[in-house]
């Protein structure tokens, strides 16, 4: 699936490769749920697959990097080939035992989480949750993610 980029995204995909040393393919701007402003409070990048700990760097340092080039709190999200795991790394650092994918009318990615992790996989207003439902739509055409 080809996923379309803003001129802002690849912007900041450039300067994520740069700093990083790390392939970014996509990232979305997050802003908050509480107000109606176009501001952005949270950068997620989507990292290809096997290079977040490239990304990361030693103690975090890299993605710290990153973040003070931007100025916003940036989340990496791994990529991958099923959607399954993708949708995991969505939801991560929450505990995801399972993800069953339907597609009856909808497309629908059921996912079990430790009890114990549902408000991590939810998120401070629902941050979380309706990110991965808007990256896991970009790229695997998954409709909407349920917490069961």
């Amino acid at each position: 699936m080809t996923i379309s980029l803003d001129d802002d995204a690849r912007q900041y995909l450039s300067l994520f490769e740069d700093v990083t040393g790390a392939t970014g393919t996509d990232c979305i701007l997050e802003g908050t749920a509480e107000d109606e402003s176009d501001e952005a409070d949270q950068l997620i990048v989507v990292v290809s697959k096997g290079q977040m700990g490239e990304a990361i760097g030693p103690g975090g340092q890299t993605v710290q990097r990153y973040e003070d080039r931007v100025s916003l709190p940036v989340r990496l999200v791994e990529a991958a080939d099923e959607p399954e795991v993708f949708v995991a790394n969505t939801l991560a650092p929450a505990a995801v035992y399972n993800v069953t994918i339907s597609e009856n009318n909808d497309t629908v990615a059921y996912v079990e989480v430790a009890e114990d992790d549902r408000g991590v996989a939810i998120g401070s207003n629902g941050r979380t949750i309706e990110a991965a439902r808007t990256l896991v739509d970009r790229h695997f055409d998954i409709d909407d993610v349920q917490l069961v």
